[in-house]
């Protein structure tokens, strides 16, 4: 590696000599790679021949992948963010631009103006006239231009991933266009965006651990953010009534597949509305980024394919407990008595005897009903006590009007129709405190209580794991594939592990 970069650096220093600027400048009226190919296909371009005129003509940009040198000809494999292509460059074509030619190397970005041909064997070829250096790369590329094959590598220098790996880059590409699906269907629908705090005085919307954080001018602890959804209901109070929020969440919690730290949340809210409208909004999002994005409503997640084509099963909490555990959801002393057996055998972490009847039962949902829910559906009509935000059935107040969406065993989206009563919401968050001991529900947030005592509508609510949903549609194993630049443990030097190992570090 060192010898590389040495001699990448001489080359440097050689362009520089000639008086070239090695990272180049503006570079403009450029033809993506995939417009080239087409505009190839129009032209009817026949093997050995190069065709002239305006119509054949380009500028063109990328990254160098591939490099062969035949004499006075070389040929190079060029990436852009559509594909790749041949350039041609000859030394009579391109005159003093052949020094520059000559002193390339791989990962190095180039632009090239010529005219469209084949090669003798039928390659589509850009065959340039003038070569222009845009970008030397000093590091060489991982293993020639195949890619970084190495899962923790290619997570940490994610930038070398992109450029050698383009069925990563179409993955975020792909990202990118689900989330402007996200917001057309929204628009259409009439909410507008907005933006609430990421740094919160008192963290609130789920049970998890946040981050903590320091103000120094106010002197005071702040939290990021573990969910947007009590601003935006503040929203709903001041009279936004269509709103959606598309932004990062923060949870001091494990990684693993499923789960980072960061994440992104679509969370949005909808006066007049309940549980039903937020159901109809998931279908047609989801369903409809598969079919307009992706370009089919069966895509394959590993070795199932999972039917996204609406609409979708929409089953009660109740009944799914009882088809796959056996039990209803009245009969705690069977319930306990299941869930003791499972801690026991070591299936289920969590100790029932210290935990409360409702978490119990959940526990059991998780644990049973949860893999066996493949293609999407909801789960609708939740046991109260887990649900301190969502307004009761008026028919039967242990159960709360919430659904969760279950794609492939994990949880996609949650939603409810929203608790609107201030005396209500107050009892039922007081009921979650756990206490400074607990970081997961310390604080009452007064000033939300307050907020809903100015009135605020009844109204669903909505909040979809975006991370979860484009690993579905990519087919991507990990959350950690569709999350740009995921939390990493940092690196140490070979000299600092061996020390931490009570080794003499090597010599370097």
């Amino acid at each position: 590696m060192n010898e590389q970069i040495s001699d990448r650096k001489a080359k440097l220093d050689k362009m520089k000599a000639l008086g070239i600027d090695p990272y180049g400048a503006r570079h403009v009226d450029l033809a993506h790679h995939a417009d080239i190919r087409q505009r190839s296909e129009e032209l009817g371009i026949e093997s050995g021949q190069i065709r002239d005129g305006e119509g054949a003509r380009f500028r063109a940009a990328g990254r160098v992948m591939l490099s062969r040198r035949f004499g006075n000809l070389i040929f190079l494999t060029v990436r852009d963010r559509t594909g790749d292509l041949q350039y041609g460059l000859s030394k009579k074509a391109v005159q003093q631009g052949w020094e520059v030619a000559k002193l390339l190397d791989l990962g190095d970005t180039v632009g090239v103006e010529g005219q469209l041909g084949r090669t003798k064997t039928g390659e589509l070829t850009l065959w340039g006239n003038h070569l222009t250096l845009l970008g030397k790369a000093i590091r060489p590329m991982p293993e020639k231009w195949h890619g970084l094959t190495d899962v923790e590598a290619r997570y940490r220098r994610r930038y070398v991933d992109l450029f050698t790996n383009p069925e990563s880059r179409d993955v975020f590409i792909k990202r990118a266009r689900i989330i402007d699906y996200a917001r057309d269907v929204l628009r259409r629908r009439e909410f507008i965006e907005v933006e609430t705090p990421l740094l919160q005085p008192i963290y609130g919307g789920a049970a998890a651990r946040p981050f903590l954080t320091h103000h120094n001018t106010l002197d005071v602890d702040l939290y990021l953010r573990i969910s947007p959804e009590l601003y935006l209901k503040r929203c709903l109070v001041g009279g936004l009534e269509r709103i959606y929020e598309l932004g990062r969440c923060f949870r001091n919690e494990g990684i693993s597949p499923r789960h980072n730290p960061e994440f992104t949340m679509l969370e949005l809210y909808q006066a007049y509305g309940d549980y039903h409208d937020m159901m109809d909004i998931c279908e047609e999002f989801i369903a409809g980024a598969a079919r307009d994005v992706i370009g089919s409503t069966k895509i394959k997640f590993g070795e199932r394919e999972i039917d996204y084509a609406p609409p979708w099963p929409r089953l009660k909490y109740a009944d799914a407990f009882h088809k796959r555990v056996g039990l209803t959801l009245d009969d705690i002393p069977a319930i306990r008595a299941r869930a003791r057996e499972l801690h026991n055998s070591g299936e289920l972490k969590a100790d029932e005897g210290r935990l409360d009847d409702a978490v119990v039962i959940h526990e059991l949902f998780d644990h049973y009903v949860e893999e066996a829910l493949i293609n999407p559906t909801f789960i609708l009509d939740w046991p109260a006590p887990l649900c301190p935000l969502t307004k009761r059935d008026p028919d039967n107040p242990g159960i709360a009007l919430r659904f969760e969406l279950f794609i492939n065993g994990m949880e996609i989206g949650n939603a409810y129709t929203e608790l609107n009563d201030p005396a209500i919401q107050r009892e039922t968050l007081s009921q979650q405190l756990r206490g400074e001991e607990d970081e997961t529900m310390a604080v009452m947030d007064e000033d939300y209580v307050e907020a809903l005592e100015y009135g605020m509508p009844p109204a669903g609510g909505l909040g979809i794991g975006i991370d979860r949903v484009v690993m579905l549609l990519t087919g991507s194993p990990s959350i950690r594939d569709v999350i740009l630049f995921p939390l990493q443990r940092a690196q140490r030097l070979e000299s600092d592990v061996t020390q931490r190992a009570g080794e003499a570090p090597a010599e370097t």
